[in-house]
């Protein structure tokens, strides 16, 4: 699950001690896990050659295992009973898998690219869905992003044709990014509106942990799966996976939920970019996907600026 599911009231604590740079470094460790996401997954599915179902599914269970002991005897299994909690979570089931398949099939630049674009289309979806008024500035963001998404796109990575002659699988993850990116709209779209029960962080990290590793697992033996896979990995890729879990499945929600508490949602969402400039700098070192030109170079920094510049005006509004 590329986004860590949030307080469904997050603000501000007004109990906690202030110290804004101290949870913004939280808040920044939680993204730069979140950008560190398609890198690993790509990484883990081809090159280690673990299966896209069995990754998900020993990833999210391990991570269960390691987080259940310090948060069992203190869940209130009522909210267990929350259809809402368990649409939420069909939501997020459905995002993690086809996030995990779109970074098997195409670059992990490209995967958190599109990541990115989620506030437009969260800005999108309201008001075309609930009528909401488009938040002021979504349109020129929306323009500014696609010019930057396809200079980033229109150059040689690691080898790659430029963007006008995509290969099929980069199509195919691009597009199951995109479907990705749409889900976790939705996901945050519905939060607010309908959980009429503060959930508690915790109890919403168990369940999603829980059913991702059994959906996944699930699924990853019913189209047989090779789970033999993984008592042929080396230490490096062994150091990858245990990176892949404790580093983004269990580090990168914790730490949003922490930071979410003491800052609120808006001025975590602030620094969401970073995710890009985290993926590139990831990429480059273990997959060896690096820009080639000055152009990419430039349309990576016209969607961070531009992304930046759209959420720090939604957190002021």
């Amino acid at each position: 699950m590329n986004k860590a599911p949030s307080l469904p009231q997050a603000s501000p604590s007004t109990n906690a001690p202030n110290l804004p740079w101290l949870w913004m470094g939280v808040a920044l460790l939680a993204h730069t896990g979140w950008g560190a996401y398609p890198v690993l997954a790509r990484y883990l599915q081809t090159v280690s050659v673990i299966p896209s179902m069995a990754l998900l599914g020993l990833g999210n269970l391990v991570g269960l295992l390691i987080f259940a002991p310090f948060v069992v005897r203190h869940l209130n299994w009522r909210f267990f009973k929350l259809p809402a909690l368990w649409a939420f979570t069909l939501v997020v089931v459905m995002r993690a898998l086809t996030n995990i398949l779109a970074a098997r099939f195409t670059l992990a630049i490209y995967v958190q690219l599109i990541t990115l674009m989620t506030p437009l289309i969260v800005a999108l979806l309201s008001a075309g869905i609930f009528r909401e008024e488009l938040p002021r500035g979504t349109w020129p963001a929306i323009g500014f992003s696609l010019l930057g998404s396809l200079l980033l796109m229109g150059g040689d990575i690691a080898g790659h044709m430029p963007s006008l002659m995509l290969s099929g699988t980069d199509l195919l993850g691009i597009g199951l990014a995109l479907v990705s990116a749409i889900f976790l709209a939705v996901y945050m779209i519905l939060v607010p509106r309908t959980v009429k029960d503060a959930v508690p962080a915790d109890v919403i990290l168990f369940i999603h942990l829980l059913m991702l590793g059994l959906t996944s697992g699930a699924i990853s033996l019913l189209i047989g799966e090779n789970w033999g896979r993984y008592t042929e990995l080396g230490l490096k890729d062994w150091a990858v996976f245990l990176s892949f879990v404790l580093f983004v499945l269990l580090g990168s929600n914790l730490s949003q939920i922490v930071a979410l508490r003491h800052l609120g949602a808006p001025m975590v969402s602030s620094t969401m970019a970073w995710r890009l400039v985290a993926t590139l700098m990831l990429a480059a070192l273990l997959l060896g996907e690096r820009l080639s030109s000055l152009w990419q170079l430039l349309g990576a920094v016209i969607v961070i600026v531009t992304i930046s510049l759209y959420l720090r005006h939604q957190q002021r509004s």
